[in-house]
């Protein structure tokens, strides 16, 4: 029986989302996850994959208006919306691309 998209690892996930955060092009993005994905000795996600999980990574970075950092600046030049903080406090961790994937089976 042949796999034609096996899952993919949780830590290769982990190299893509850290390696997106990087400013580089998409292309070398790939190298270097294929490098990695030798080291562990894993199967080299095609280029068409890793393109996309660096955008859906990317994404996931983009701040919102509504972000920590965006609410901290406002309340550091308007201390009056300071409660704006308190609206974040139960937002909980941020996203991570390995929890977007394990919902997407």
């Amino acid at each position: 029986m042949l796999d034609f998209a096996p899952r993919m690892p949780q830590r290769l996930l982990d190299e893509i989302e850290r390696r997106a955060s990087e400013r580089v092009p998409i292309a070398e993005i790939n190298r270097r996850v294929g490098r990695a994905a030798a080291e562990m000795r894993l199967p080299k996600p095609s280029y068409q994959q890793v393109r996309v999980l660096v955008h859906e990574a990317r994404g996931i970075r983009r701040p919102t208006a509504g972000s920590i950092a965006t609410v901290a600046l406002e309340v550091a030049y308007v201390p009056s919306r300071a409660f704006r903080l308190l609206e974040h406090a139960g937002d909980g961790p941020r996203p991570r691309l390995r929890d977007r994937a394990a919902n997407h089976k």
